[in-house]
């Protein structure tokens, strides 16, 4: 350690102790409260924060949140999920982020997706409170990341996964992850990338959870669009039966992003306007 390091010593035993604690992402008052147990009182500890911040080694998110940068011995860089997730807490990892997660897509996503019932502030480059039709986007330690907005009682189907050694994150499971293809298709450019998912992926979903997902999302358009095509990949009359009684009445188109023209599916109360007319 350098004569220039040496003062920041306390600091990096902190920094060491909410690695322990796995705090790669740390809040003011977690340094603070780590801190008081190392002897450190709250001015020193903000004191801390400021010169490590200064210095680089460890990097402001936004105001009272801090991510570590790696440069620290068996120091590593914090993964941008973990990142995301606490600026938007409570929040998933959704949408394209998962669909790569989850190996559902082989795609590289550029930036991190993320869906969180709450109103948070613009960030870093962005702005305005997003929704699955304009997701607000943020740029933070030149990482993009798109926060949807979505309803609490749609905010579902979320696990914890470990994305590295040190960071767990919650992100949206593989059932709600392809739930999402149907709810919002204009996100991913319409509807064909929910259609071959679920030809390519079918076997190896939780069919019956997928509909339990379809109805406690409570939409007519998504319990037709995913009933109609559940119907296309084999799916049993009884399992789709709890998505029929949920997509009428009212037709319902099968892709937002197109003409509103093509054949009516009666029992779906669907307008197909994706399958080439005979």
């Amino acid at each position: 350690m350098t004569l220039s390091e040496r003062p920041l010593k306390p600091g990096f035993t902190l920094l060491q102790r909410l690695a322990d604690d796995g705090r790669c992402v740390f809040t003011t008052a977690d340094a603070v409260r780590r801190g008081g147990e190392l002897g450190l009182s709250r001015s020193a500890a903000y004191m801390l924060l400021s010169r490590l911040c200064a210095d680089g080694w460890i990097e402001r998110l936004r105001r009272g949140l801090y991510a570590g940068t790696g440069r620290l011995p068996g120091g590593v860089d914090v993964h941008a999920f973990a990142i995301g997730a606490a600026l938007a807490a409570p929040s998933a990892i959704s949408h394209w982020s998962a669909l790569s997660f989850h190996h559902l897509t082989d795609q590289i996503p550029r930036v991190v997706t993320l869906s969180t019932p709450r109103r948070v502030p613009p960030i870093g480059l962005g702005g305005g409170h997003g929704d699955a039709q304009r997701p607000t986007r943020w740029t933070v330690l030149d990482v993009s990341f798109e926060i949807i907005r979505v309803k609490e009682s749609r905010f579902f189907g979320v696990e914890q996964v470990w994305v590295d050694d040190k960071s767990q994150v919650p992100i949206t499971d593989r059932e709600r992850t392809v739930l999402d293809l149907f709810a919002a298709p204009r996100f991913f450019g319409g509807i064909d990338r929910a259609l071959a998912t679920l030809h390519e992926q079918s076997a190896d979903l939780d069919l019956g959870r997928l509909v339990e997902y379809g109805v406690r999302f409570d939409s007519k358009a998504v319990c037709a669009r995913l009933g109609w095509s559940l119907e296309q990949v084999g799916a049993s009359a009884a399992q789709l039966e709890p998505l029929r009684c949920g997509a009428g009445p009212g037709l319902q188109v099968l892709d937002p992003t197109r003409p509103r023209r093509g054949r009516s599916v009666t029992a779906w109360h669907l307008l197909d306007n994706v399958s080439p007319r005979s």
